[in-house]
């Protein structure tokens, strides 16, 4: 006996699957040719790394403003309580994308490193959304321990915030280079990007910890 819903269900699939594998196939084809297209074009580096720190100059000010200058609305409180633990889930993702690209070009597969060190990318990307939409409806959170564990929290998290803004132009110029082929400057900058990109992705989850533990115990 046939089920109407089933049924439904199943010739749709039919239908969609091949559709999604065609259309993820042919994003993968384009952005592989674009990735190809960026390393043979003759693209000067002084604009674009001059560019990037405009934009990363600001974005700076924008989340610092978010940060310390905003106010949140109060018809968002309770709401999209979430969006912290995503951040933490985010960041975590990224620093175990970053250790398997590190793995992957250690052993000289390029192609597996390149694959890594995008996906970390994205979630970065994501994360930075994530968290401009969490503090833009919510506003910062307050630390509520005191004494030496409040100490290591806020060193802790300047630690984070200061070395955030160091990364976020050096990923993009390590990116910029490693896309345009230009892999012995790519390499210089990565000795330093990659373990200030760790330490942020890492620092963001301890962080999440320290805040959800502490307010676990105010609130008993």
């Amino acid at each position: 006996m046939r089920v109407p819903g089933i049924t439904f269900v199943s010739a749709h699939s039919e239908i969609l699957l091949p559709l999604l594998r065609w259309v993820l196939y042919d994003f993968r084809m384009d952005f592989c040719d674009l990735i190809v297209r960026m390393e043979q074009a003759e693209i000067s580096p002084r604009p674009v790394v001059g560019a990037i720190v405009v934009v990363s100059g600001l974005a700076v000010s924008f989340l610092l403003w978010l940060l310390y200058v905003h106010h949140a609305s109060a018809d968002f409180a309770g709401r999209w309580m979430f969006l912290p633990a995503l951040n933490a889930l985010l960041n975590g993702l990224c620093a175990i994308a970053l250790c398997v690209g590190l793995y992957f070009i250690k052993h000289h597969n390029k192609e597996a490193h390149r694959t890594s060190m995008l996906l970390a990318f994205a979630f970065s990307s994501v994360f930075l959304i994530s968290y401009i939409v969490n503090h833009a409806l919510h506003g910062d959170t307050i630390f509520p321990g005191h004494g030496p564990v409040r100490t290591l929290y806020l060193s802790i998290l300047a630690s984070h915030v200061i070395l955030s803004v160091v990364a976020l132009p050096m990923v993009l110029t390590t990116l910029f280079f490693s896309l345009t082929g230009r892999f012995t400057m790519h390499r210089r900058i990565a000795r330093w990007t990659f373990p200030i990109w760790l330490y942020v992705s890492i620092t963001g989850v301890v962080v999440f910890v320290f805040l959800k533990a502490y307010a676990y115990q105010a609130r008993y």
